[in-house]
């Protein structure tokens, strides 16, 4: 805007002034009289009602609306409950809890209880995300809320791994956190951290055949046909990657506990883990009840993402134990629910394979049936896993399939031979162990040959039973094998 002397030299010297340079000193002649005007008016009372402000751009075709009728009061209110956030307090600057959680504040701040902040010393399986922190699982496996939050620099400072035994000092859990927090690591898998050697990685360890033999027939229960015809037929050796074919009804379970038995009581320094998955209740109440190691379970009523949780954290688990130099075997039932359970949890790919499971699907259990090996440096991990057939579903066959290959040992089961009460339903002539010679001295594997090559003849015949039944019966004749094929040594060869 224009000053006044301004104005008066443009008039004199007849110099024009541009419309917008007057149009704006009018309007700040204006502000200025009507900043008199308020300067110079009296009290309120003492002036004229206001008129009614008439705002008619939302409401064109009614009266006139008079908001002076309206209390104040009641904008500023609305306005007030507009910004308040869900728990209904404002957003302020500091940084303690909101809405609910500042009523639990309150109510543990206005009771008389003490609050008992002293650290407690907690222990379970660190369950290590991508990001690099990760959980102490404190009851089990699966997440529950005594759980010890573990921070990027304690998992770094410790070089911690997924699936390692920690134990160490937690603090409780603050007004806006909902687990306690890790303070301090004292012992990994049961070292304690001082002595604590650099570990290798599970994956840069050598991987070897098995060369040594899981013997599950004992002297003392010479009647244990089951371990007797597996010892012959499919030995079992550290570091097996060994699958159960075994169709519903066949006697599968009886085979599992069978082995988990033999194992803890021939070979009590071996970790054992039966891992179930998708299974029935009751089925783990009687595997717990049989097996004395430890029995991990996620029965068919959880989430698949349960399912898998489970399996990942124990598989991690075995390899911490192996890469200390530990002998691991994990009984799998089964790697076909396994594999349902990816293929509903898992991120679909697009690649639909035969019987509608994913491609993407089979790579975590491929993962986890693949880390059983036999290590060059010491230790080794044996995964037994059962697979099913004769399902009726095409699924399953498609999975049975894709882990044919894979394994290093097969045990298949007849149902025809469980249905003509022929137990072990064990089909001898399908089932054997590749680079068995391995696991047999040179005079054993000799007479093992010549015992196969009689039970192929009879299962020529198509029925895998006589020579099932032939076995059975010469065994039961012999207090252990040794003694079984020493005799059948002494047999002219046909």
């Amino acid at each position: 805007p224009l000053s006044e002397w301004e104005i008066e030299l443009a008039e004199h010297e007849g110099t024009p002034i541009a419309p917008d340079a007057r149009r704006r000193t009018e309007q700040t002649e204006s502000r200025s009289d009507n900043r008199e005007f308020r300067d110079n008016r009296g009290p309120r009372e003492q002036r004229e009602p206001r008129e009614p402000r008439n705002d008619n751009r939302d409401n064109r075709n009614n009266p006139p609306r008079n908001y002076n009728d309206q209390d104040a009061g009641n904008r500023n209110r609305n306005r007030n409950r507009r910004r308040r956030t869900p728990g209904g307090f404002r957003n302020t600057r500091d940084d303690g809890p909101q809405g609910a959680d500042r009523y639990e504040s309150n109510e543990m701040q206005e009771s008389n209880e003490p609050i008992n902040n002293d650290p407690i010393e907690v222990s379970g399986y660190l369950d290590l995300r991508d990001e690099g922190y990760g959980f102490l699982r404190v009851n089990g496996y699966l997440a529950s809320q005594g759980d010890a939050y573990v921070s990027v620099r304690l998992t770094r400072q410790f070089n911690l791994r997924k699936g390692d035994h920690v134990t160490g000092m937690s603090r409780p859990a603050g007004r806006n956190e909902k687990n306690p927090g890790m303070l301090d690591i004292r012992t990994i898998n049961g070292i304690d951290v001082e002595k604590m050697k650099p570990r290798p990685k599970f994956e840069d360890l050598t991987p070897l055949f098995p060369d040594e033999k899981l013997e599950l027939s004992s002297a003392s229960d010479p009647t244990n046909m089951t371990a007797r015809i597996i010892d012959l037929i499919s030995p079992i050796g550290k570091g097996q990657r060994g699958i159960i074919v075994s169709p519903p009804k066949a006697g599968k379970t009886t085979v599992m506990k069978t082995i988990a038995t033999s194992i803890e009581k021939n070979y009590p320094e071996v970790k054992l883990i039966v891992l179930l998955i998708d299974e029935r209740p009751e089925e783990v109440t009687d595997m717990r009840r049989t097996v004395k190691g430890e029995v991990v379970s996620s029965t068919f009523d959880r989430p698949s993402e349960e399912h898998t949780h489970v399996a990942e954290l124990v598989i991690e688990k075995a390899k911490r134990m192996v890469e200390m130099g530990q002998d691991v075997v994990i009984i799998l039932d089964g790697i076909t629910r396994l594999s349902r359970a990816y293929n509903l949890a898992a991120p679909t790919t697009g690649r639909v394979m035969s019987g509608g499971i994913d491609a993407g699907a089979l790579y975590p259990p491929k993962k986890f049936f693949g880390a059983a090996r036999n290590i060059e440096e010491g230790g080794s991990l044996t995964i037994l896993a059962t697979a099913l057939v004769e399902t009726n579903s095409r699924m399953d066959d498609a999975i049975f399939e894709e882990f044919k290959g894979t394994g290093n040992m097969e045990l298949r089961l007849d149902r025809k031979l469980a249905e003509r009460r022929i137990y072990p339903a064990i089909d001898v002539d399908a089932s054997s162990t590749r680079h068995e010679e391995l696991l047999f001295n040179r005079q054993q594997l000799q007479m093992v040959w010549k015992l196969r090559r009689v039970l192929s003849g009879l299962a020529a015949e198509g029925s895998a039973a006589p020579g099932l039944e032939l076995l059975i019966d010469r065994l039961k004749t012999f207090k252990n094998n040794d003694e079984f094929l020493a005799e059948i040594a002494k047999q002219p060869t046909s």
